[in-house]
């Protein structure tokens, strides 16, 4: 072969790995999925400047591979899975750095006698079984779509009228046109991330914050930031010097009850937070989903805002079920449609029997009597766990006035990681301070679920870890 056959023939290699890799990227970024049909050959070729039989060898070889498969006369579909969002295995490997993933694959996937400790949820029998079991029965008797059609792009219009009517009791006045539902509050964020952020984004988190915030922005290529949360909110002078060095485009926090410190953000520290977000252009989203477990509301950046540059978000699989997954979003008017085509490109809609399910438990009478219950149940729990923790010298950093966490610090500077390894041999799942933590500060704290630390063997595992853990493995 002379050098011009060898050049045209490299050219034409190049053309048809470049027209492959273009399949690829619409795979990994959701634009085709499992079942979708690929343009035509003709259509793919003109888009990509190509010629037809470059499209044809691609689209040969891609069916070659198991990513393609063609259909007589209707032509290529995508045959191949989806690659996971996340960069780690599918399985949760315990020898793994305990990283914000961690302790939820643990959780998840643990076997029936696993104690949870350091879980985000509360058990089966705390959740209201009678109310979802008379929810069931209505949805499961009702003539309309509830069982087998689709939702409503935005999600089911009386459920959203009720929401605007619940968010109003804290003050946030919203129309239910400017309420997004969801399959859950993790989905609300990464439609939020995916709508305000581009990759290499600064966005800023409170440290400690909720670790999965952690996992989020960096499957979105985000660049994080942190400033330290004290018992009134972040600490609002190295708030601002964040906003003033690194100009980040996002803020995300909880307020009503901060995960995992249970700190409750004041009003005066609100207040220069919206008058920071509006003065350095920051968009903040308000995760709020332990908004039933307080006695008296606390104040919301969403409401002192007016929703111009707040979004709030919420769920509740905190209260009703995590299998009745059902969340939403309120967000400033200017954003709602963006997000509408989001939802429906990410996940083309949310789920309508749990939307029905959700509205009739939220409607019945029952349920006010039930949250009312849970309050003083988890006011009565937090003393308990306090107390038995406080006989080995486990002390928490605030006492909070509402939710399901206690933060605590470990005696002599002991290593929350090591002790979570050793307390999972014994089938005992423990959150440790620094999954929580940007800046890696908190190795000596652990995260206590209330509602998950009624055993005794929770306690005996837990001071044997301690006592068990060398000297080189504790925080220096």
């Amino acid at each position: 072969m002379n050098a011009p056959d060898r050049q045209s023939a490299k050219s034409s290699t190049t053309l048809i790995a470049s027209t492959m890799a273009a399949v690829h990227e619409r795979i990994a970024a959701r634009t085709l999925t499992p079942g979708s049909r690929l343009p035509s050959i003709r259509e793919f070729a003109q888009c990509l400047g190509v010629s037809k039989s470059t499209v044809v060898e691609a689209y040969e070889r891609l069916r070659a591979d198991g990513v393609i498969q063609s259909r007589p006369g209707a032509g290529y579909y995508v045959s191949a899975p989806l690659a996971p969002l996340s960069l780690s295995r599918t399985e949760p490997c315990r020898d793994r750095d305990i990283d914000p993933l961690w302790i939820t694959r643990q959780s998840l996937d643990a076997a029936h006698d696993t104690l949870k400790p350091g879980c985000g949820w509360m058990p089966p029998s705390w959740m209201p079984e009678a109310s979802l079991r008379r929810a069931l029965r209505k949805v499961a008797r009702s003539t309309g779509n509830a069982l087998a059609d689709y939702a409503p792009a935005q999600g089911l219009a009386p459920l959203r009228e009720l929401l605007s009517h619940r968010l109003a009791n804290i003050s946030i006045n919203t129309a239910a046109a400017d309420i997004l539902l969801t399959e859950s509050g993790t989905q609300a964020i990464d439609l939020m991330c995916r709508c305000l952020l581009e990759n290499g984004d600064t966005v800023l988190v409170d440290d400690p914050c909720y670790f999965n915030f952690h996992a989020l922005l960096k499957a979105h290529g985000a660049h994080v930031i942190s400033v330290p949360y004290t018992a009134t909110g972040p600490d609002i002078s190295l708030f601002e010097n964040a906003l003033k060095t690194h100009r980040p485009r996002l803020y995300i926090t909880n307020s009503g009850v901060h995960n995992p410190t249970g700190a409750t953000l004041s009003t005066d520290t609100a207040l220069r937070v919206v008058k920071l977000a509006e003065q350095y252009d920051l968009r903040i989203v308000e995760d709020d989903i332990f908004t039933d477990f307080e006695q008296s509301p606390a104040v919301r950046l969403a409401a002192l805002d007016g929703l111009q540059r707040v979004c709030l978000i919420g769920s509740f699989s905190k209260t009703i079920s995590a299998s009745i997954r059902c969340g939403f979003i309120a967000a400033p008017a200017s954003w709602v449609e963006e997000l509408l085509d989001l939802k429906i490109a990410t996940s083309f809609g949310s789920g309508n029997l749990a939307a029905h399910i959700t509205l009739a438990i939220l409607k019945d009478g029952a349920y006010r009597k039930h949250v009312e219950s849970l309050r003083q149940r988890l006011s009565d729990q937090r003393i308990r766990v306090a107390q038995r923790l406080a006989t080995m010298n486990i002390l928490p950093w605030l006492t909070p006035q509402a939710g399901l966490y206690l933060w605590c610090q470990l005696p002599n500077g002991i290593d929350a990681a090591a002790v979570a390894r050793k307390a999972l041999a014994d089938h005992v799942v423990l959150a440790p301070g620094n999954a929580f933590s940007l800046s890696h500060d908190f190795s000596d704290f652990m995260r206590f679920n209330v509602t998950q630390t009624h055993d005794e063997t929770v306690y005996q595992v837990l001071e044997a870890a301690m006592s068990d853990t060398p000297q080189n493995e504790k925080a220096q």
